[in-house]
């Protein structure tokens, strides 16, 4: 067993990383992991996510995205290294995504986070798992505490018996949301692979073809889509490789053999810098709707190579289909698009082409170059284009707009319900559908159609409810509409401020 150097570990945690976890502020906790020595760690991140326009958007615990691409993996091992309600959090969500996969977990408390001994924990834990009859690789996350106690993961072996381990740092404070999250650990193991093939010899992919010509999509699809996907490239002479994130450690081979890699989601900065790393060229945007197909396939055509005419050869095989199939399933509706998953830019791509009116789309995720065609694209058919989007300005979008339909995250659809606006779960109600090529130009009109007819029904519902259930007036028992007493509102403003104000002197 490798011996931690004497040095490795800071004698105490820096102040304000025990204990505090993800409520002791998303500064205090960075300048902890900074002053713990993971200001690489920190500047990494912050270049791959930038944050902004504002601080964060609201999203779940970051982490679930990387806990969600091990989990999804065969032969792949995962232990969390966190605060107990984190990790309590974190599974719970693993098991309602169905995973159906153990987590593994290392607790600490104050006297092991401050005496390095976590570390020695951890460590023993990756020993105890890596087993290569069972596992290929054991992933460990560092959620914030530990990262900013400053458990140095890269302290871990990179190996043990054959089987490999990868060690991150996740922080809320550090990633933004969970989409990009996916992203940390799929970098991470392309990178791990990477350097694998380039030492020598590795294992061959299960499904791999010799001499085959590959794509490689990067994002989580419908499971259609890239069967799809793979339909529209065969005219071209290419195939679809393994997808990232990867179900198959050897998957991941096979996927940077590719001929070209494609950014279907656009916030895989990590991926996409091991993909040119390994020398292949990467497109943007996808096959979405008429123009966005037609535009995508010539990308991947220049991008690998291959003659115009054989092109427009693909291109005069789909492009007519996927012109029926949006004339054959029109939408006549005014739509608001946003949600966390990546794909939101292509969503409202395709609502456009199919005729729908769609005056804002917001996403969680960065601008990267890799969104920019989809961007113009859209602002130029005056769409308004929101990255790192708050609830609050999907809500105001919202209100402004008044669509006929509203897509976004579950408060966005409880807010649009109390307006009386119909409106859909993103994530699983338009990312299951299949979004590429014929299939996805006639997925969405049906659900549009349907969920747009009950506006009428809405407006009933929201008139006869009118003033009850609200937060003052929540609740039973009452005879009549609840009404405040007297003076009551200008107490609780003037005890917020008492209080808001003794919190500031304790402070300073």
């Amino acid at each position: 067993m490798d011996q931690l150097p004497l040095n490795a570990v800071p004698a105490a945690a820096p102040e304000g990383a025990s204990g505090s976890g993800c409520h002791g502020g998303r500064e205090t906790l960075e300048n902890a992991a900074r002053a713990a020595g993971k200001s690489e760690t920190m500047d990494k991140l912050a270049a791959d996510y930038p944050r902004g326009p504002h601080d964060q958007p609201q999203s779940m615990c970051p982490a679930f995205g990387s806990l969600r691409v091990g989990l999804r993996m065969r032969r792949t091992a995962t232990i969390l290294s966190g605060s107990a309600c984190c990790v309590y959090g974190l599974t719970f969500t693993s098991h309602f995504y169905g995973a159906r996969r153990t987590v593994g977990y290392v607790p600490f408390n104050s006297e092991t986070l401050v005496t390095g001994k976590l570390f020695e924990d951890i460590r023993d834990a990756v020993h105890a798992t890596a087993k290569p009859e069972d596992y290929d690789a054991v992933v460990i996350i560092n959620l914030c505490v530990p990262t900013a106690s400053g458990v140095p993961l890269d302290l871990l072996p990179k190996q043990i018996d054959g089987v490999r381990i990868i060690g991150i740092d996740v922080p809320g404070f550090g990633v933004p949301t969970h989409a990009e999250a996916k992203d940390v650990l799929a970098g991470a193991m392309l990178r791990y692979a990477r350097n694998e093939a380039e030492s020598g010899p590795v294992a061959r992919p299960r499904q791999m073809v010799d001499g085959e010509r590959t794509v490689a999509l990067i994002g989580e699809l419908f499971p259609a889509d890239p069967m799809g996907v793979g339909a529209m490239l065969a005219p071209m002479g290419l195939a679809l490789a393994p997808q990232t994130p990867a179900r198959e450690w050897r998957d991941l081979y096979a996927a940077l053999d590719c001929e070209v890699a494609a950014a279907v989601h656009p916030f895989y900065t990590a991926s996409i810098r091991e993909f040119r790393a390994a020398g292949r060229p990467v497109v943007g945007s996808g096959p979405v709707g008429l123009e966005g197909t037609e535009a995508w396939l010539g990308a991947i055509g220049r991008a690998a190579g291959i003659a115009d005419s054989v092109v427009d050869l693909a291109k005069q095989r789909v492009l007519p289909a996927i012109r029926a199939a949006l004339a054959n399933a029109p939408i006549k509706a005014r739509v608001t698009v946003s949600g966390y998953e990546g794909s939101e830019l292509l969503v409202a791509r395709l609502l456009s082409e199919a005729g729908a009116e769609v005056p804002y789309v917001g996403t969680a995720c960065p601008r990267t170059e890799w969104s920019e065609a989809d961007r113009q694209w859209l602002e130029a058919r005056g769409t308004h284009v929101q990255y790192r989007a708050s609830l609050e300005q999907d809500v105001a979008a919202m209100r402004d707009a008044k669509p006929d339909l509203a897509l976004g995250t579950t408060p966005l659809v409880q807010k649009a319900k109390e307006l009386g606006i119909p409106a859909l779960y993103f994530t699983n109600m338009v990312s299951a559908r299949p979004l590429f090529g014929p299939a996805g130009a006639g997925s969405m009109a049906a659900i549009v159609a349907a969920q747009t007819k009950g506006r009428e029904r809405f407006s009933r519902m929201v008139s006869f409810f009118d003033g009850v259930g609200t937060p003052d007036g929540a609740g039973y028992g009452f005879k009549d509409k609840p009404v405040d007493p007297p003076g009551f509102r200008d107490r609780q403003r003037k005890l917020r401020a008492a209080k808001a104000k003794a919190e500031e002197s304790v402070g300073t």
